[in-house]
């Protein structure tokens, strides 16, 4: 038994001490302190029951009648906070999805600072410290890392089983689209090479990162190429990938226009892959485009389906599109007669054509373009009775939701810039950003929140840690859930 015991010393103060009783007999275990007044003499019994509290082991630090006698406020300072909700809430995700089944403690936490507050991989580990109070050990990020480079495969099954349980993801329908993610250097290797950018970022080497998503905008799967090729060329290897794993026999694409080609659209036909893509009708025949001149009725929401060799064009007409396109072209045809007028070199526009250095307006390119204007084509190869005009307009239309997809990748993520060298930590970089998207994108779709917006609420609920100078120990008080918290662990499924 413990006891605390007060003793009158020679000096006339009052020393306060722990006592154990044991065997009827009597063992100073800690001798706190010495007072030599009321006020001293309270603090230190006030620091010997913290003292008895800690070391018989009681789950609470503090006694119910009043908190503050034991936190000493006038010998406490905040040393900062922890983010334990943030952290838990992502957990319990990590959980539902099925990636702690997948990945080790290591990889999750980085996934989850990823999400919290990007940074490279070590600083992460700082972070990690910082905010959570969890401790990596750098070694153990370089033993393990080159593991994780083997889970891409295991990684996107279980983002694809829990798409299938939570989002009735049907897998016979698949939206794609490629962006480009640059380096912080200009030189070249491996993967990085100088391409076409979507950054504008045309001087510094990129990678091209093919992403799926469902209907609903949720990432499925992933695809890494070298920076300088065609996009055009990753989605028949990429949707092959993706049909092999899932062992799917009969699929449809949605893409943009830059997907479609003569080869591609071979290549699909012949591994029985449908597609809905965008089409460029300034490339069409003159075939095609004679016949769309003469079956396009110029009205708001009319729809004209032709056969070509790319499959059924479908073509939409509308008057917000016309009043913008006009607009456009209408600039456009201002700067080409404005080079025209007064020529000078490296000065190009689209509505000017050179003839023996002579610079002259195209007129036929005009004429055609005014033909265009408020139409809007996809190209399919499924016939009506398979899917109807409407349904192919209506998934096309849904291709937005990947580039949605991408904003959070680049922006809430900072996928980019990317500051590896070599092929394998760049693809480990893109698998633990891919992980954060799935997350971030499941937060997105359950809450209504942006990620960002789902941080910030996320930030309200903290732990303080205080500092006790006297006991010379760490308290944290646990922070309150406030009414959005709770609203959020509720859309998500999370118990309280």
């Amino acid at each position: 038994m413990l006891k605390i015991r007060e003793v009158k010393t020679t000096s006339g103060k009052t020393a306060v001490q722990v006592i154990l009783y044991k065997d009827y007999k009597r063992k100073i275990l800690k001798h706190i302190g010495s007072g030599k007044d009321d006020g001293e003499i309270h603090t230190l019994k006030l620091q010997a029951n913290q003292y008895i509290n800690d070391y018989t082991q009681q789950l609470s630090i503090f006694p119910d009648d009043n908190p503050n006698m034991v936190l000493f406020i006038e010998h406490t300072e905040c040393i900062g906070f922890y983010y334990w909700f943030f952290y838990n809430s992502i957990q319990k995700l990590i959980e539902q999805i099925g990636f702690d089944k997948v990945c080790n403690h290591l990889l999750r936490d980085l996934v989850t600072i990823r999400i919290f507050e990007p940074a490279s991989k070590l600083r992460s580990i700082e972070l990690l410290k910082t905010y959570f109070g969890i401790n990596h050990r750098r070694q153990s990020y370089y033993n393990e890392a080159p593991k994780w480079l083997k889970l891409k495969e295991r990684v996107q099954r279980t983002v694809a089983s829990f798409a299938q349980k939570v989002y009735d993801f049907d897998s016979s329908l698949m939206f794609y689209d490629v962006t480009t993610l640059y380096f912080e250097t200009f030189q070249e290797y491996d993967l990085r090479k100088n391409g076409f950018s979507k950054d504008g970022k045309s001087q510094q080497p990129q990678v091209l990162v093919g992403l799926m998503v469902n209907k609903d905008g949720f990432p499925i799967a992933f695809d890494v190429y070298p920076g300088n090729t065609f996009e055009g060329h990753t989605i028949i290897p990429t949707i092959k990938s993706f049909m092999k794993l899932y062992e799917i026999k009969n699929l449809t694409v949605v893409a943009d226009a830059a997907m479609i080609s003569v080869d591609n659209i071979e290549q699909l036909r012949k591994e029985n892959i449908h597609y809905i893509v965008g089409a460029r009708l300034g490339n069409l025949s003159e075939e095609s485009f004679g016949l769309l001149d003469h079956k396009i009725i110029r009205e708001d929401g009319k729809i004209v389906r032709i056969n070509t060799n790319k499959g059924y064009l479908i073509c939409s007409f509308s008057t917000v599109r016309y009043r913008k396109d006009k607009y456009e072209m209408e600039k456009q045809i201002l700067k080409a007669k404005d080079i025209v007028d007064r020529p000078a070199k490296n000065k190009k526009a689209k509505f000017v054509k050179s003839h023996k250095e002579q610079l002259t307006l195209n007129e036929e390119l005009i004429k055609k373009t005014s033909k265009l204007l408020g139409l809007k084509g996809y190209y399919t190869d499924l016939d009506e009775a398979t899917l109807s005009t409407n349904e192919v307009l209506k998934r096309y239309h849904d291709l937005y939701k990947i580039e949605q997809a991408f904003r959070i990748a680049k922006s809430d993520l900072e996928t980019r810039p990317i500051f590896h060298f070599k092929e394998e930590p760049i693809k480990l970089h893109l698998l633990i950003c891919f992980m954060a998207l799935v997350i971030s994108k499941h937060i997105e779709l359950k809450t209504g929140l942006s990620i960002r917006k789902f941080i910030t609420e996320n930030k309200r609920v903290t732990d303080a840690r205080m500092f006790n100078s006297l006991i010379q120990k760490e308290i944290i008080i646990k922070g309150k859930l406030t009414d959005t918290a709770n609203a959020i662990l509720q859309n998500l499924g999370i118990p309280h």
